[in-house]
């Protein structure tokens, strides 16, 4: 119906644009011209056929070449291998997201294994830092601690209703790099855009979001282009009220179903808020529980190199903060599960090294929470070397965020004492890895199951090519969200991360295992998010925390059918 005084309500059909669509599905109607150009959700380009033009209003306003969304693929592609800075090569992927949102994404999936460092670690932490002035057109939602008491007016102001996933951060440490402040929103922005290039969530169901509380980091509050509050970091009861009203505005706004993945958060508040909302909200720390649930996924199929169980294993970590203690615990859950062992003997094959040394029994008084049920029995030591030497580990994990730790001292004890030492250096950036994957190979002589963080190239020695894996988040977060958002989960189970890992394990190939990979390769990541979607709506489901009935039949072919598909629609 015409709205009185000839108002513009609900022009693209976004409203109705449902999954049920049973109207014509293969055209539907868009606003026109100029109007249509800038709208990077349903802009072609040159893409635009002859009909449409016409149709649309948008002869003239176009050169005359119709090209293909492959040809603009290939041409895009080739622009982006000409830059020599990889910052500029994250700009150039920007800009295009903001200009035709179906050719970024089509871009992204077709080319995951070069583009994923690009929009992902390591560039968008040099892109974090410099945010302020590579500043365009702001993305995502900024909530700050000016909005206190109209958190949920600001949620208004975002220009879509139905959200499934919202990825949060307050830039307090931004991957190894430390408080960004308002600078993180790269990271929120960045980990939705793999949400649907590789998880198939549709863009417009994610909403980034930076809370500003200000910042503790000089150099921002010095900087006359600092895009933030130039603050110090609020703490405390300030904090956690402005959080408190931003996680019930949410679900006031968009119910009980939408997944909120905290980013990027310090240490200290993470582990607080997760087991704080875990039991209201549907939470899920990407830092804690996605680095566990990839690093054990690495683990099941390492064990499928090496031989014997989880159990046989003895597990030292250098880094107990998030990440160490994260995956740490994940491993004694699967493994009691598999095993008879209650999980605190199951934690007691597993020690970690910090800051000051082992964690042991005499520090426990000291420790913070996370870090307690890991202190074990043992005399003090105070390196990692000694650790090594005293442990004789069969893996060795690096969560520390410091570059360079695993020396070659211990990469050559843990050789020595281990036929196939497992060695997983896992800090970002790059430069921040433990080891690279050059001198895991060289000072083991070949031996290592070698997994890192960030991507190395493969590397030769004494003629055989190793390829080392990447222990990257990316491979369970998109596919464990779309797993939450098909099933309609109400709330994130530990069961389900322990089945997205399984179900990472299952998809390395014999082939992958001779190259010396222990994760499948990026290309078909599609694939692989289906079959973790799926396995994670399956125990959703079983737990009873599923919402949308009845349960699909099939679950990896439902899954493959909520995927986002980048392709052009025609409009008519």
């Amino acid at each position: 119906p015409e709205m009185a005084g000839g108002g513009v309500e609900d022009v693209y059909g976004e409203d109705r644009a449902t999954e049920e669509q049973f109207v014509t599905p293969w055209s539907f109607s868009v606003a026109s011209g100029h109007s249509l150009l800038r709208d990077p959700r349903h802009n072609k380009g040159l893409a635009f056929s002859e009909a449409e033009r016409d149709a649309h209003y948008l002869r003239g306003l176009l050169p005359p070449a119709i090209v293909s969304q492959e040809h603009q693929e290939k041409k895009i592609m080739h622009n982006l291998r000409q830059y020599t800075v990889p910052l500029q090569r994250y700009i150039a992927m920007m800009d295009l997201q903001e200009r035709n949102e179906r050719l970024f994404y089509k871009l992204l999936i077709d080319n995951v294994e070069e583009l994923l460092p690009v929009v992902y670690t390591p560039v968008v932490g040099e892109a974090c830092q410099k945010y302020g002035s590579i500043y365009r057109r702001p993305q995502g939602l900024y909530i700050s601690l000016k909005d206190k008491g109209k958190v949920l007016e600001v949620l208004k102001n975002w220009p879509e209703r139905s959200i499934q996933v919202i990825v949060v951060t307050d830039g307090e440490r931004i991957l190894g790099l430390g408080d960004l402040g308002c600078q993180g929103m790269g990271i929120p922005v960045g980990k939705l855009s793999l949400y649907t290039a590789l998880g198939g969530v549709r863009p417009s169901a994610c909403l980034p979001i930076t809370i500003d509380v200000g910042t503790n980091n000089q150099t921002l509050l010095d900087d006359e282009y600092y895009i933030g509050l130039k603050q110090r970091r609020a703490t405390g009861e300030e904090y956690h009220e402005l959080l408190q009203e931003f996680m019930n505005a949410v679900k006031q706004n968009y119910g009980e179903k939408v997944l909120v993945q905290f980013e990027d958060f310090a240490n200290h508040n993470a582990f607080d808020l997760l087991a704080k909302y875990s039991k209201s909200h549907l939470v899920f720390n990407d830092d804690i529980q996605g680095t566990a649930s990839v690093v054990l996924a690495g683990l099941l199929a390492a064990l499928k190199v090496i031989g014997g169980g989880l159990a046989d294993q003895t597990y030292l970590f250098l880094g107990a903060g998030e990440a160490g203690t994260g995956i740490a615990e994940l491993i004694a859950l699967e493994m009691s599960k598999h095993t008879d062992l209650p999980l605190d003997d199951c934690r007691k094959k597993i020690w970690l090294v910090d800051s000051k040394g082992l964690l042991v029994e005499s520090r426990k008084e000291s420790l913070q929470h996370f870090k307690k049920p890991f202190a074990h029995e043992h005399e003090p030591l105070t390196t990692l070397l000694e650790a090594v030497q005293s442990l004789k580990p069969t893996v060795l994990i690096g969560t520390s965020g410091v570059g360079k730790t695993f020396t070659q001292e211990v990469v050559e004890a843990m050789a020595s004492f281990n036929e196939k030492p497992v060695i997983f250096s896992l800090s970002n950036p790059t430069s921040h890895s433990e080891c690279t994957a050059e001198e895991a190979y060289t000072w083991t002589k070949g031996t290592a199951v070698f997994a890192s963080g960030s991507p190395f190239d493969p590397v030769e020695y004494e003629g055989k090519t190793y390829v080392p894996g990447q222990s990257n988040n990316a491979y369970v977060f998109p596919g464990f969200g779309l797993g939450v958002v098909i099933s309609g989960a109400i709330r994130v189970h530990d069961d389900m991360l322990l089945a997205a890992s399984e179900a990472l394990a299952e998809q390395v190939s014999q082939e992958n295992f001779d190259k010396g990979l222990i994760f499948p390769p990026f290309t078909n990541i599609r694939k692989i998010s289906a079959n973790i979607a799926a396995k994670v709506a399956a125990k959703a489901y079983d737990l009873g925390l599923a919402s949308r009935l009845p349960r699909p039949d099939d679950l990896v072919k439902y899954a493959e059918s909520c995927m986002y598909p980048p392709l052009y629609r025609s409009y008519r």
